[in-house]
């Protein structure tokens, strides 16, 4: 399409043109310094940059042109949102936009200032009009996973179509029953938007189509644990970006793709950086497209980052359904099972996440623990205190690191990492 179709089709969504066009050019200026000034990237990555060069563009004009084939679009903003449900009666599930700093002041109007960056940025960029994800979605999902997205997801919902789910906040056999519970409440207002029904047969096809996705993930992070590391941090994580916002069989096939030279240049021993690097893994919250500020600090400070235990990581990828049921009941009940293994910090107690980090940190030869905490994110900076006492345990050093999306820190995050890394060489 021209820039003038894309114009035309982004004035449809009700974008405010100006400023989306000044989002797009400094995030493309952004992209740039981070990313295509990396050397030796993998060609496979070519892939990677044309989506996000076209993420508001032919992306979505690929969901616009599913919206007129009569599909619904499906946004959320958390892994525990099952898209086996929505590719089950073809939908299209996609994340929306929550990673940058866009309109704060607006959303400073909705909730209180000393609320986390990724809830003001989903609240601003809704109400800047600059994010065509959220405004083409039929439905966006939230979730109760902490206190400020829940209060926010009120405010939200006077601005958009949004469905709540009620997540568990603990582990008993009561809270399996409440989770089922919600998968079958989302089956039924699924089944009411789309005027479908998941059948035996699709929801099948569903969890195949997710748990393939995932496989070329877990096959991603697996070859990230050589020496030298064949594919930077930053890579890795635009990857797992990508993976909630392209269509997945093509993210898939073109994931394999990238693997396979991935082990080709292992087999040769080469690396984006050289052998014994300080290796680092990246643990905490999530980070949504473009925070990218801490993984680009940490490899311009002498580190590759080896593995993300995150939402936008190996929380995301590390299960996978099983396939083995035949009914839609017993399809259910695995879902069920695998959602419920998510390690999310809004679970009480969480020793799972404790396991999870140190048994990561050991499987990809890291040799220290970044933990990252969005400012105000109450689950995630508590748990820091025990991630940090865990590693400690096992002789891991951690450095916890609390920031927001403003670059305003990037000097005094540097100075930290930097002395983090001297340490750990």
């Amino acid at each position: 399409m021209s820039e003038a179709s894309y114009r035309e089709m982004w004035e449809n969504l009700n974008l405010d043109i100006e400023a989306h066009e000044g989002l797009l050019e400094v995030l493309g200026k952004f992209y740039g310094d981070i990313y295509m000034s990396q050397e030796g990237r993998l060609k496979g990555m070519e892939y990677l940059d044309f989506v996000l060069s076209e993420v508001h563009g032919l992306r979505i004009k690929e969901l616009m042109d599913a919206k007129a084939e009569g599909r619904k679009i499906i946004g959320t903003f958390c892994v525990f949102v099952p898209e086996e449900l929505s590719l089950a009666l073809d939908a299209v599930q996609v994340g929306l936009c929550s990673g940058a700093d866009a309109g704060t002041e607006l959303a400073e109007k909705v909730v209180p200032r000393n609320t986390c960056a990724l809830i003001k940025s989903f609240l601003g960029f809704k109400m800047a009009h600059i994010c065509p994800f959220t405004e083409a979605c039929d439905m966006i999902v939230g979730e109760t996973t902490c206190d400020g997205k829940k209060k926010a997801y009120e405010a939200f919902s006077e601005m958009a179509p949004v469905y709540v789910m009620e997540i568990p906040q603990r582990k008993e056999k009561s809270d399996y029953a409440l989770f089922k519970a919600e998968l079958l409440r989302f089956k039924s207002e699924l089944e009411k938007l789309t005027g479908k029904s998941i059948t035996a047969e699709n929801l099948k096809k569903g969890i195949k189509i997710a748990n393939d996705k995932r496989r070329a993930l877990q096959r991603l992070d697996k070859l990230r644990a050589a020496d030298p590391a064949p594919i930077s941090g930053r890579d890795s994580l635009l990857i797992n970006q990508v993976s909630f916002y392209d269509d997945p069989v093509r993210f898939t096939a073109s994931i394999n793709t990238l693997c396979d030279q991935l082990e080709e240049r292992i087999a040769k021993k080469e690396g984006i950086a050289p052998a014994k690097t300080t290796r680092l893994l990246l643990s905490g919250c999530p980070m949504a497209v473009p925070n990218w500020k801490l993984p680009y600090v940490v490899e311009s400070s002498g580190a590759v980052i080896v593995g993300e235990e995150s939402c936008i990581g190996t929380r995301n990828t590390r299960d996978l359904v099983d396939e083995s049921g035949e009914t839609v009941e017993e399809m259910l009940d695995a879902i069920c099972e695998r959602y419920m293994k998510i390690d999310c910090a809004c679970f009480t107690p969480n020793n799972e996440r404790l396991e999870n980090i140190t048994s990561l940190a050991k499987e990809t030869k890291a040799d220290g623990v970044l933990h990252y905490s969005l400012m105000f994110c109450q689950p995630y900076t508590h748990e820091a205190f025990k991630v940090e006492k865990k590693l400690k345990e096992t002789g891991i050093p951690m450095l916890a690191i609390e920031t927001d999306y403003s670059m305003e820190d990037i000097e005094q995050l540097k100075t930290r990492v930097e002395a983090f890394v001297e340490m750990l060489s």
